[in-house]
């Protein structure tokens, strides 16, 4: 496990955070003191579809192809891919690849978009809540036939 790699990355984080913070701040947004329930929910569908999307999407394998290897189809218009080198990349191949580990910085990214710009992370988030209600259709659809079958 590159450990170290990992403990860059986490200052990578931390140090977009923070400026995060700053440009929050410079556009005279104030944070808000609690992020309201309906954004919450919203927030989580988006953050679920664009992690989903960024790590296992076939069409975003070339954001990932520098870090990892084509494997396998996973499903549903997912890829199985093993992430590859050492070091920072094989950190960052982990990071791409893992829906879990995406989270957090999606939700970072959503969040502060929110604050600074929120029509327009509204209107990204709506898309990806559509998105996942559309996949969870699709999943649906998909289960019945195959039980018809």
């Amino acid at each position: 496990m590159p450990l170290t790699s990992y403990a860059q990355l986490l200052g990578v984080y931390q140090a977009v955070f923070a400026g995060l913070l700053v440009v929050a701040g410079s556009a005279g947004r104030r944070r808000p003191p609690r992020i309201a329930y309906r954004d919450l929910v919203w927030l989580g569908v988006a953050t679920y579809k664009l992690s989903r999307l960024i790590s296992s999407d076939r069409v975003t394998s070339p954001l990932r192809a520098p870090f990892t290897e084509y494997v396998e189809p996973a499903g549903a218009s997912e890829v199985k891919e093993k992430v590859r080198g050492t070091g920072m990349q094989r950190a960052i191949g982990d990071l791409l690849t893992c829906p879990y580990c995406l989270g957090p910085w999606v939700a970072t990214a959503l969040t502060f978009g929110l604050t600074v710009t929120p029509r327009a992370t509204r209107l990204l988030g709506g898309i990806l809540a559509a998105a996942s209600v559309s996949d969870l259709l699709n999943h649906a659809t998909t289960a019945i036939k195959k039980r018809e079958a």
